[in-house]
């Protein structure tokens, strides 16, 4: 799909904060409201735009312990990649998994109440991973950033 930069400028603002008005959007790119939200229907349906969602702070909701995994597996077969993967899309304790190359299978970003609410997570993690060879925790001790905004500055200047 081709975008222009008021697409880009849109895409910017609105992955930013999804809670501007189509008015406020139409000022900062130069269109009207309903030109706004043309352009916004057809970026969600060409899933340019995944998700409209709000980020929430883990730490206000009892999520205390944030931890990176790395995963290995025995063995580098499709089946077992397809079946982790499902497996990871219903636990509701895993932010984020990214399949990758390098030393690790998978990457996991993944929050619990605590410890032991963290321990009981990988033991049902490794529980259903039976080809999981190696597993590596990474505890955060501090979020420096946190986001998913996507540079929009080399598909247009503005």
């Amino acid at each position: 799909m081709e975008l222009d930069r008021i697409d880009a400028r849109l895409l910017d603002l609105v992955q930013r904060s999804n809670r501007l008005s189509s008015e406020e959007l139409g000022a900062k790119v130069g269109l009207s409201a309903s030109g706004v939200q043309r352009r916004l229907k057809r970026l969600r349906s060409d899933g340019v735009i995944e998700s409209d969602v709000s980020i929430i702070s883990p730490k206000a909701v009892g999520r205390n312990v944030t931890a990176l995994i790395l995963i290995s597996f025995e063995r580098d077969r499709a089946d077992i990649i397809d079946r982790f993967k499902r497996t990871i899309s219903k636990m509701s304790e895993v932010m984020s998994g990214f399949y990758v190359t390098g030393q690790a299978d998978f990457v996991l970003l993944v929050t619990a109440s605590d410890m032991e609410d963290y321990e009981y997570f990988t033991r049902r993690l490794v529980h259903e991973g039976s080809d999981i060879k190696r597993f590596e925790t990474m505890v955060v001790l501090d979020r420096a950033k946190a986001g998913f905004t996507v540079p929009m500055e080399s598909i247009a200047c503005w």
